[in-house]
This record gives structure tokens, C-alpha cells and sequence, in this order.
């Protein structure tokens, strides 16, 4: 049975991201996606019964709720809306479960998540939950200007991880390559899951799952079919290859997307060439553009664009790329040209026409430390410049300059793009150039709105048409979050409290220091030999004495004379007489306990010369042993890291000594961050700029998604990712469709779809006399084969066995028995039952002919002519050469033609793409 519930990005939904889906199918539980909401909407508090709420809170807590129960995670793109929260889920909220995803998507995803909660911990204070005090929260030496209640209730919690749990978790991501299958273990043996390509995003993914009891799901959201500059399309989708691409094709579940459906995009050509002309136009008036991209993901196929366009125009106007992360991205990015596609040809890539690497073709004047690397001429960027803060922009190049800005992130929710647009909306002729929608709330999304809705009928984004651009005018009131340096009485505080904080610091190492020394002391007494007789005498004397000492104080206490003990030994001798904690008292106690004192004054008939003796009730002697346990004597730990230590430096050579140093040296002078407060500003801005949207975002449009998915064809379908009259639009158009499943399904937030029965699985073992005798047939990546036997168990195994039936009695017919045999005739014998397993598929069958030399073509629904009258050039006389293949039903194949040799090879060819299982 599959159970399917969207956490988030459902259908009939307004807000369509980010995207999450809980599938399970039978006991397993699979997470589609963890996306992250943008957690800086202009609007985020919500009056409700309970008091304020915020967007996000609902899913983070059905995330949180069912994360230690998921048993595997699929991610499917690199970008925030599929993968953003992934890395805070598997920190904090036990999402341990194996995550599985391309490459490129581990890599892009990691950048993106990086670059986000950079930006936000750069800005604002995320971590207000776990305060426990009235005092306001500190966060890399800075405290919030702004007064808290109490218990923080009307904080908004935002689930943002830091930079090494980021690390951390996609470290622990399994990555695979596209086709390649891969068989779970543990909890999810059975499954199998297979990537596929998506388009869209590099490394993007389509998910093939195959379960033994529920069949075929396929998970595919966000394609795109159309080749771009940097990626290929969709294998999905191959007109070239003749359709739907053979694996993927009429699957038993298949789960995609509806959020475009009733879009019509424009032609790339016209795209492209609006976007270039606007880019033009504004340089040349002496006018700079900000353009709100990504960090990771579509900025790559703007960033081609823009670097052919600079090449052909010979511009010498900078490309400003702000992004804390963007040159680690291109680094990964060169790294894994075998991902790549689209027009990045062999040439870019540096490999001339007779395939040698073209390392003298190398550009002057290029800093980057991987030139010799494959796809240096492709991913160069000479024109482009990075920047990591608006500040170091302002540096280099002033207001006044005419420049291209690319600044993170697409929502214009903080970071740079954010504080770059309060400055820029107010410099007439600046034109702010938006790739895309952004999400429901955000500043970005504001903004296309208030684009689109100047924009006429026919002109508006959806309608097929690229629109112009917008004066805009009127005044705007945004919110900007920074961090100040503390001045005044807020850095005396501060100072002072760091202080007492170093203080209390030093105190508790020194404590820890001498509590170590004098544990080292009693190691080193317990370490000598206990063999020597000199040892042993000095040892019975100190006993002695001590013994004396204490006769001696209770004798003066008892003639009134009080005198006090003082015993002083130096640091190696410490024992029972130091001034120490009763706990470290009890930890220093020696292994034979000595009864001191305590002595017996009896009086005898014969009396001393020196007076009375002293009897012990035990004989003082004090036996010093060696720290063992079960293994032997305790090993020095210390010693030997410390002679590894030694070692590891002798094996070094001069080289990496010198960068070791360099290191250090470099993590000493390392300016130390000045102490720093967040405060929120609010700033109004008079809207002078000019505003122009086009779409950049690189997915399917509504043509394309009813014309693929009626192709694909699968049993049940699943929308998700679509606001309701999308998917009632989709809905609708596969309904005039006669061969389009019914079953079509679209659940909105938390509501639970279940498709077909639960099912219990058994295993079973196969006897090796049995198995000997089993003709298996193969059925795409499976071999099949009929068995009839009896089920025995067996105590030195747990698995019951199938093993041969034994011979059946014959039972006599009686019909056969009276009935009179013809003279010459052959007894009757009984036929084996055969079973064909598998559904004819008409393009694949088209294929196999043509491979034989057999000339086929498609004609009406359901038919195929193969043969001579599959030929036009050939006269009617020829009909007798000709076969039609028809599916009139389900299962249901007809072959109708004249007895010849094409019929034969048609039928065999049937035959061969069928599992044929005797019965």
C-alpha cells in the first residue's frame, strides 16, 4: 500500500513552496525534498487565537514531528525550496535517516544553504529559543538593541542551522549518478532507487523507486525538456529519441507538478534577446542594473549568458557577482563538467579538434588556481568580479559607475540584494532586472506584482509575450537588519562582562591545572617498585613517625597542652597532609589502607627502659602497586600522543612545516570581530528606478506539461506543486484524454492520499533441486519463472523451503477411459499452459522491426502496420506482405495479417518484448 501526504508545496495550495512530501510505502517512510521557507517575508506575524504565528511554523512542526521516523530522504534539486532545511533537520531534529541524492545537487545545495544562513546570522538573531534569562542574546560578541520580553514569546523562532552543521549534514549525503540503480539494505531492502535527469537545475533529479509489492513510482517535480546553455534537458521527455524515455514510461505512481500549467512561456530566443537589450540599453546611458539571482543553481546559466554577450559586444563594463560563496561554487562547478551540457562544447571545455587538452590556450592574466583544470575555457568569466558585501563593492567601484550587480538572494529578503536595492530604487534611470517570481511575501514577489499588474492583457508574463519595463514611483517602507559595533556604556558593559567571563575562565583552568599536577604526583608515587627494600624501610619509618606524631598530639592534648600538627612535603610527596578538596581527597587515598594511631596502652609486669611500647593493632607497612586493569598495566596515553605528535613532525617535510606555520601565524593576526549589536531599521525609499521582469527560471510550461504526461501514461497520478486552478486545469486536460488514467489525485497540506492494499511480504527459499529445474525468462531488469512446489521447514534454518512436489497420483478419466480410440490415432496429450508477462508498447515494437529491416508505421490509435503497406511507394497488390499490431484492450494484443514471412518475424518480435513463463 502507498500512503502519500505533502508537508508542504501541495496542490490547490497558495503558498507552492517549499517543497516536501512524506511517501511510504508499506513500513517505509520516504521524505521527497526538505525545503526551507524564506524566513524573512515582509509580513511574518499572523494575529491568531493563540497569539502571533508565522508561516513556517506549521510545517516545521509536522517536520519535526516525523523526522526521527523517517527510514530514507530523496532530494531532488539543489536550491532552497528542495533542500534548504535539510541540514538543520538533520542536526537538531534526528533526520538521520540515509539521504540520497546526484552530486552536483549535494554540492549546490550545501553553497545555497551556506550562502542563506550566512546571511541571516550576519543580519539578525535566530538563536532567541534557548535564552533562558531576561538578558538580551549574544551571538559572536553582540547583543539586540531591542528590549525582549520575558519568555520570548513574540520571537520569531527561524530554524536557520550554523556553518558546520551545514557541513555536517550534507557530508553524511549518499551521491549517485544518473541510471545508476541502487539496491537499500536494512529497513528499506527491497527498494530500489534510480536517478534520472531533470533539467532545470544541474544535477537535478527525477526519482525511479521500485518496490516488490507496490511496483513503480516515479518522482518527478521542476523539469524542464528544452536544452540550455549549461545543462541538457529532461530525459524524460525525447522527441529525437522517439517520446518518453523507455524506463520511465507508464509507471504505476507517478507524482509531478502542476504549478505552470496555465503559463505560456515565450520562445528563449525572445527571452534571451530582451534581457540582453535591456542589459545594453542601460550600460550604455551611463546606468547600472541590479539583478536578483541565486546563489547557486539558475546564476550558472546567467552567468554564460552574460559572458557570451560580453565576448560578442566587447564590453568593458564590470559584472559584480555578491555573494559570500560564489567563487566556491564555480570551483565545485569545474570540477564536474561530465554534469554539464547544453552548448558548453568541446572547445569551451579546453580539448582541440584532435582531442588533446589545449593547456597553451590558457587566457593571460588569470588568477585561478585550477587553470590546468577540465572546463577552465568554459566557466572562465574573465569580466566577472566577486564581491562579498556591498561595502567592498562600494570600494572598488562608486555609485556613479555604470555596472551589472548580481546579487544574492532572488527574494530581496536580506543579504545584499536587499541593502543594495534600498540604495539603488531611488537613482532614476536604474533598472532592476528580476529572473523571477520569488516566493509568496517576499519583497521579490512584491515587486513582480506590481510589474505584472502594469503590464496589458496580452502583455502580462503568462501570456506567451515578453513585457517592457515600468517607471516605478511612490514610496516604499522597508525593514533592514544590520549589525552596528557597540559604543559608549553598551561596550563598557560588554567589556566588562567579557571580562569577568575570562576571569572566571582562567580560575576554573588554573583549578583544573593544579587538580591535575596533583594527580600526576600520585601517579608518579604509584609507579615506583615496589620491590625495594629501601623503599619499603623508608616507607615503615615515615609510617613510624607518623604514628609517633599523632601519640604525641594526643598525649599533649591530654595534659592540656594543645600543640597543632604541621606537616609540609613538597608537590611530588603529596599524600594524606595536603590542604586539598575532600573530593580529591578520596580520589588520593593509596590502595592498603594504614591504621594510624589508635594504640593499645596496656601496662606488662616488665617495663622499658624508654617507658611504655606502643603496639599497632596492624603491622605498619604501606604497599605501593601499579595502576592495572584487566589487560595488564595502564598505558600512558599521554606519552604516546605526545611521541606521535614528535613523529608526525619529523615525517613532514620542510614544505609543509612552512604552510603549518603560515597557518598559525594566520589564524593569530586574524583581526578580531569588534563587538557588535543587531538593530532593525526601517527606511522609506522613493521608488524612482525602472522595473523589468523576464523569465529566467528555466522550466516547463504549460504545451509541455500536457503533452508529456499524457505520453507518460502511468496507472495513478499524483499533482503536487500547483495552486487549485492548475491542477484543476491538468486535471481537466487529461480527462478528455481516453487513455488517460482516472486516478488522478490532489491533496492539499496534511491530507493523506492512500492508493491500493497493504500487502504482506514472506521469503521464501528455494531448494537447490527446485531451482535446477526453473526455466527463468527475462522482463526488463528482472528474470521470471513459474514454480510449484510444497513449503517444508527445516530446524537448522528459519526460512521455510520450497521443494519439489512429489509425483502426483494419476487420477483416472473416466471420459478418456470408455471413449474408443480411432485405429492410427496419437493418445491425447496435454499441453503445457504458457503466460505472457509484460504490455506491449507500439513505439518499442516500432523500434525492434526496424532494427530487423521491417519497415513499420503508426497509424490512428492502438494500430501499427508493419511491412509493405507500411510503404508508400508500394502498390495494393502488396497487402500480402502487410501485418496490423492492434491493442484493442487491456492486455489485449491483436496480430492480423496473411500467413508470410513478415508475419513471423512480427510475432517473434511480440514474443521477445514478453516474458513467456510456462504454467
Amino acid at each position: 500500500m502507498i500512503t502519500f501526504t505533502p508537508f508542504s508545496g501541495a496542490a490547490r495550495s497558495s503558498q507552492t513552496v517549499p517543497l516536501a512530501y512524506l511517501l511510504q510505502v508499506d513500513d517505509i517512510r520516504i521524505l521527497l525534498d526538505c525545503g526551507s521557507p524564506d524566513w524573512n517575508p515582509e509580513n511574518i506575524e499572523t494575529e491568531s487565537g493563540n497569539g502571533v504565528t508565522y508561516p513556517w511554523q506549521e510545517y516545521c512542526d509536522i517536520v519535526r514531528k516525523y523526522a526521527p521516523e523517517i527510514d530514507l530522504v530523496l532530494l531532488s534539486h539543489g536550491d532552497l525550496a528542495h533542500s534548504g532545511l535539510y541540514a538543520y533537520a538533520y542536526c537538531h531534529w534526528d533526520l538521520r535517516a540515509p539521504c540520497y541524492t546526484t552530486l552536483p545537487v549535494q554540492a549546490m545545495a550545501r553553497i545555497a544553504t551556506m550562502e542563506d544562513v550566512e546571511g541571516i546570522r550576519d543580519e539578525q538573531e535566530v538563536d532567541v529559543e534557548e535564552e533562558e534569562n531576561n538578558e538580551p542574546a549574544v551571538a559572536e560578541g553582540a547583543e539586540s538593541s531591542e528590549p525582549r520580553s520575558p519568555k520570548l514569546k513574540n520571537e520569531p523562532k527561524k530554524f536557520v542551522a550554523a556553518i558546520q552543521e551545514v557541513h555536517e549534514a550534507f557530508d553524511a549525503v549518499n551521491t549517485l549518478r544518473y541510471s545508476q540503480p541502487t539496491h537499500l539494505q536494512g529497513k528499506c531492502q527491497g527498494l530500489t532507487i534510480t536517478p534520472f535527469a531533470a533539467g532545470h537545475t544541474l544535477g537535478g533529479t527525477i526519482w525511479k523507486i521500485r518496490s516488490p509489492s507496490a511496483g513503480t513510482i516515479v518522482y518527478a517535480v521542476n523539469l524542464n525538456h528544452m536544452r540550455e546553455r549549461h545543462i541538457d534537458g529532461t530525459v524524460l521527455y525525447r522527441p529525437a529519441a522517439g517520446g518518453v524515455f523507455e524506463p520511465l514510461a507508464r509507471p504505476d505512481l507517478f507524482i509531478t507538478d502542476a504549478d505552470r500549467v496555465n503559463v505560456v512561456t515565450s520562445r528563449r530566443k525572445d527571452r534571451d534577446a530582451a534581457l540582453i537589450d535591456a542589459i545594453s540599453a542601460t550600460l550604455s546611458s551611463r546606468s547600472s542594473l541590479l539583478l536578483p539571482c541565486d546563489s547557486s543553481t539558475r546564476l550558472l546559466e546567467l552567468l554564460v549568458l552574460l559572458d557570451q554577450h560580453w565576448k560578442y559586444a566587447d564590453f568593458r563594463f564590470p559584472i559584480c557577482l555578491l555573494s559570500r560563496n560564489g567563487r566556491e561554487m564555480l570551483t565545485f562547478v569545474r570540477s564536474m563538467m561530465e554534469w554539464l551540457g547544453g552548448t558548453v562544447s568541446k572547445e569551451d571545455v579546453g580539448v582541440d579538434g584532435s582531442g588533446r587538452t589545449g593547456g597553451t590556450r590558457r587566457r593571460r592574466g588569470d588568477d585561478d588556481a585550477d587553470d590546468e583544470a577540465l572546463g577552465a575555457f568554459a566557466l572562465r568569466f574573465k569580466f566577472l568580479e566577486f564581491f562579498p558585501s556591498p561595502q567592498s563593492l562600494l570600494q572598488t567601484y562608486s555609485s556613479k559607475e555604470p555596472k551589472l550587480i548580481l546579487a544574492v538572494p532572488a527574494s530581496l529578503s536580506h543579504g545584499p540584494s536587499r541593502l543594495l536595492f534600498s540604495d539603488f530604487a531611488a537613482v532614476p534611470d536604474n533598472v532592476v532586472l528580476l529572473t523571477c517570481r520569488g516566493e509568496e511575501g517576499t519583497l521579490g514577489r512584491i515587486l513582480f506584482d506590481k510589474w505584472n499588474n502594469s503590464q496589458r492583457g496580452d502583455d502580462k508574463w503568462d501570456k506567451g509575450r515578453i513585457g517592457s519595463n515600468v517607471m516605478m514611483d511612490g514610496a516604499m517602507t522597508l525593514k533592514i537588519n544590520s549589525k552596528v559595533p557597540l559604543q559608549a556604556a553598551e561596550l563598557e558593559a560588554f567589556l566588562a562582562k567579557e571580562k569577568a567571563a575570562k576571569d572566571r575562565e582562567a580560575a576554573h583552568q588554573a583549578s583544573m591545572a593544579r587538580n591535575q599536577r596533583i594527580l600526576e604526583a600520585d601517579e608518579d608515587e604509584s609507579d615506583e617498585d615496589s620491590d625495594s627494600d629501601s623503599d619499603e624501610e623508608d616507607e615503615v619509618e615515615r609510617a613510624l613517625d607518623e604514628s609517633q606524631m599523632d601519640t604525641d598530639e594526643i598525649s599533649d592534648l591530654a595534659n592540656g597542652s594543645p600543640r597543632k600538627r604541621k606537616i609540609t612535603k613538597n608537590e611530588d610527596d603529596a599524600d594524606w597532609g595536603l590542604d586539598i578538596d575532600e573530593g580529591l581527597t578520596k580520589q588520593l587515598l593509596s590502595f592498603d589502607i594504614y591504621l594510624k594511631g589508635n594504640v593499645s596502652k596496656a601496662t606488662s609486669f616488665f617495663k622499658s627502659a624508654g617507658g611504655q611500647t606502643h603496639r599497632f593493632r596492624m603491622f605498619p607497612y604501606v604497599e605501593k602497586k601499579r595502576r592495572v586493569d584487566e589487560y595488564g598495566e595502564t598505558i600512558d596515553v599521554g606519552m604516546w600522543l605526545r611521541k606521535g605528535k614528535v613523529l608526525e613532525n619529523e615525517a613532514d617535510d620542510e614544505a609543509t612545516r612552512e604552510a603549518r606555520r603560515n597557518q598559525a601565524e594566520g589564524e593569530t593576526e586574524a583581526p578580531r570581530e569588534p563587538p557588535s549589536k543587531f538593530v532593525t531599521s526601517e527606511v522609506e525609499i522613493q521608488l524612482a528606478c525602472r522595473l523589468l521582469f523576464v523569465d529566467m527560471e528555466g522550466l516547463n510550461d504549460g504545451r509541455a506539461v500536457k503533452m508529456i504526461v499524457p505520453q507518460v501514461n502511468p496507472r495513478k497520478m499524483i499533482i503536487v506543486h500547483a495552486q487549485a486552478a492548475a491542477a484543476n486545469a491538468l486535471i481537466d486536460s487529461c480527462a478528455n484524454i481516453r487513455s488517460m488514467t482516472k486516478d488522478i489525485y490532489a491533496p492539499s497540506v496534511g491530507e493523506t492520499v492512500q492508493i491500493g492494499q497493504h500487502t504482506n511480504s514472506f521469503s521464501i527459499s528455494l531448494s537447490d533441486e527446485l531451482l535446477s529445474t526453473i526455466k527463468m525468462s527475462r522482463f526488463e531488469d528482472n528474470e521470471v519463472g513459474y514454480v510449484t512446489g510444497r513449503v517444508a521447514s527445516h530446524f537448522s534454518s528459519t526460512i521455510p523451503i520450497l521443494e519439489p512436489s512429489g509425483p502426483a497420483i494419476p487420477t483416472p478419466n473416466t471420459n478418456i477411459l470408455h471413449t474408443p480410440r480411432i485405429l492410427g490415432s496419437r493418445p491425447i496429450q496435454i499441453l503445457p499452459r504458457s503466460t505472457m508477462i509484460g504490455e506491449l508498447k507500439l513505439t518499442a515494437l516500432k523500434s525492434r522491426l526496424a532494427s530487423v529491416g521491417v519497415q513499420a508505421e503508426l497509424v490512428g490509435e492502438g494500430v501499427l502496420i508493419c511491412g509493405a503497406g507500411a510503404r508508400r511507394d508500394q502498390s495494393s497488390s502488396s497487402i500480402q506482405d502487410t501485418v496490423a499490431v492492434r491493442k484493442t484492450g487491456r492486455g489485449r494484443v491483436e496480430l492480423e495479417g496473411t500467413v508470410s514471412d513478415i508475419y513471423y518475424i512480427v510475432r517473434k518480435e511480440i514474443y521477445n518484448l514478453h516474458a513467456l513463463v510456462a504454467t
